[in-house]
C-alpha cells in the first residue's frame, strides 16, 4: 500500500516504514503529525486518486529529527565586465518516518 501526498509545495510516494525528508514542519522531535493533503492512495490494484485531494485519507508520520541539508553555492558572473557575486544556501529539513496510512 502506498499514497502521494503533498507537503511544503511538493508531491511525495510514500510506503508505511519509508523515511523521508520534507520542508520544515513545526513539531517536536518524536512527535506524530498527520498529513492531511493526500492525492492519491493505492492498495494492491485498487487506486484512490483525488479530486484534488482523497477525502477521509491521511498519512500519520513521527518526526526523527530536524536538520539543514548540505550547501548549495550560487554563483553569477560576468566575463570581461569585473562583475562576480557568490552566495550560499542551507535548506531546513524534518525527517520523518511514515507510520501507516489511513485510507
Amino acid at each position: 500500500m502506498y499514497a502521494v501526498i503533498q507537503t511544503g509545495g511538493k508531491q511525495y510516494k510514500v510506503a508505511a516504514g519509508d523515511k523521508l525528508k520534507v520542508e520544515t514542519l513545526v513539531a517536536e522531535v518524536g512527535a506524530t503529525v498527520s498529513f492531511d493533503e493526500v492525492l492519491m492512495v493505492a492498495n494492491g490494484d485498487s487506486q484512490k486518486i483525488g479530486t484534488p485531494k482523497v477525502s477521509g485519507a491521511k498519512v500519520m508520520a513521527e518526526v526523527l529529527k530536524h536538520g539543514r541539508g548540505d550547501k548549495i553555492r550560487i554563483i553569477k558572473h560576468r566575463r570581461r565586465k569585473h562583475y562576480h557575486k557568490e552566495q550560499g544556501h542551507r535548506q531546513n529539513y524534518t525527517e520523518v518516518q511514515i507510520k501507516e496510512i489511513v485510507g
